[in-house]
């Protein structure tokens, strides 16, 4: 994909519905009895390998004009996949359905593609393994292909390293097969979208916070049943972004990007937007199935540097890239702190965004957990190395209105595994 600078993005639109929500809707739909509804799922490679691997799961999923609807058959339900489960290149979907078969009474095996089959999993495989469960890596490498046999899971109380939805969810879900109470303490709260659909579904779960610390736990105790719910899937802030971005950044811009969830443990870019000096508005708040939403007014502004750190990484830790081209533009320097899961992600994304940045004429520095970026300088075109890392394409097409010349987004096809009509949704706002 070939981009030029340009003025003036206005208009109204709409995102697809958010990804780590429409993973859980087909996850915890499987697993519930009943048939579970979704309305504004997001067709993503990502969320299409979760459908696939619970249908090899023997779960029957249909799409009904806009709607999927996961024909659930409880907790125990499963059947024994016939074939290695394919997981793509989704994180989510490893480390979440890795919980929920940990406690099914067959053997699976769980593989993706090579991006995928490098990133961590013994952070998950560690903390399964001490509630009883037979999870291994394949190649003992700690990462996928993994290898889970039936094993007999109890409750423990697990403190986490670092504020990770993903280990979080995966013993949670692990936690409704064991035999007593489980726990997860984070250092700081990450996404609790689990949490909340869980509860919408029946089961028995809490938050707790330490008083005085930022510390959370979530509690869970084993689970009957859970039951089939309606859920219409809020639009993805981690999609929104890179509009609210846009708006902010290209001259003369005016953007309304209409139902968005604004959940507090995903909504750090507003708070970033804000502090950089950005017009943006919340327009129409409200609260459906436990998730907050709202429409967000963004409009050009002039934009300063600033220093993102410490608790409010969780929140936005997907935005970096976008949040760091911002920064590019931005009068100043900026530090972004505290987050080397960056390095962990589809790529390092400390080293894309910075050589990208770089390529681009920014002035940036990586850091082992961040960068510093000094703002202000005219972008120039460039070539893009995504490296296949979704957020990366999307980030320097944003990048790319700003720059003088012309830019080339390379492998720009990845975006599909996101936001497969990113590029209609932005010649929308010309």
């Amino acid at each position: 994909m070939e981009l030029c600078s340009m003025t003036g993005l206005k208009g109204t639109i709409r995102v697809p519905g958010d990804k780590s929500i429409s993973h859980r809707c087909v996850m915890f739909g499987s697993i519930a009895n009943g048939t579970t509804e979704i309305h504004n799922f997001l067709e993503g490679a990502d969320c299409l390998a979760t459908i696939r691997c619970f249908q090899r799961l023997g779960i029957d999923v249909e799409k009904k004009e806009n709607t999927i609807l996961v024909h659930g058959k409880g907790l125990h339900g499963l059947s024994a996949p016939t074939d290695i489960l394919d997981v793509g290149n989704s994180g989510t979907t490893t480390r979440l359905i890795s919980g929920i078969l940990a406690g099914q009474p067959f053997d699976s095996k769980l593989s993706g593609d090579a991006s995928l089959n490098s990133r961590p999993m013994k952070r998950i495989i560690d903390p399964l393994t001490k509630m009883g469960a037979h999870i291994s890596s394949i190649l003992r490498n700690g990462c996928a292909p993994l290898y889970i046999t039936p094993g007999s899971l109890h409750g423990i109380h697990y403190n986490s390293p670092v504020a990770s939805a993903q280990v979080k969810s995966c013993l949670l879900l692990a936690g409704l097969y064991a035999d007593g109470e489980t726990s997860v303490t984070e250092p700081s709260l990450s996404r609790n979208h689990t949490e909340l659909m869980l509860k919408e579904f029946g089961a028995d779960i809490r938050s707790t916070h330490t008083i005085g610390s930022t510390e959370t736990t979530a509690v869970i105790k084993p689970c009957e049943e859970l039951y089939g719910q309606k859920i219409r899937v809020p639009g993805d802030i981690s999609s929104a972004a890179y509009f609210i971005a846009a708006g902010l950044i290209v001259p003369d811009s005016e953007i309304l990007i209409k139902n968005v969830g604004i959940n507090p443990t995903r909504a750090g870019i507003l708070k970033v937007c804000e502090d950089m000096g950005g017009d943006i508005s919340l327009l129409n708040e409200r609260t459906e199935g436990g998730e907050k939403m709202a429409d967000i007014l963004v409009r050009t502004s002039q934009l300063h540097g600033i220093t993102i750190e410490g608790d409010i990484i969780p929140t936005l830790i997907d935005e970096i890239p976008i949040i760091a081209v911002m920064a590019a533009v931005a009068e100043g320097t900026t530090v972004i702190k505290d987050a080397a899961e960056l390095k962990v992600k589809e790529t390092d994304r400390i080293e894309t965004v910075t050589d990208n940045l770089k390529a681009m004429g920014c002035m940036v520095t990586p850091t082992s957990d961040g960068m510093v970026i000094t703002g202000g300088r005219p972008l120039k075109g460039a070539s893009i190395h995504t490296l296949l890392d979704h957020r990366i394409a999307m980030a320097f097409s944003i990048a790319a209105l700003v720059a003088e010349g012309r830019t080339k987004i390379l492998d720009s096809k990845c975006i599909d595994v996101s936001y497969p009509d990113f590029y209609d949704t932005f010649e929308a706002l010309l």
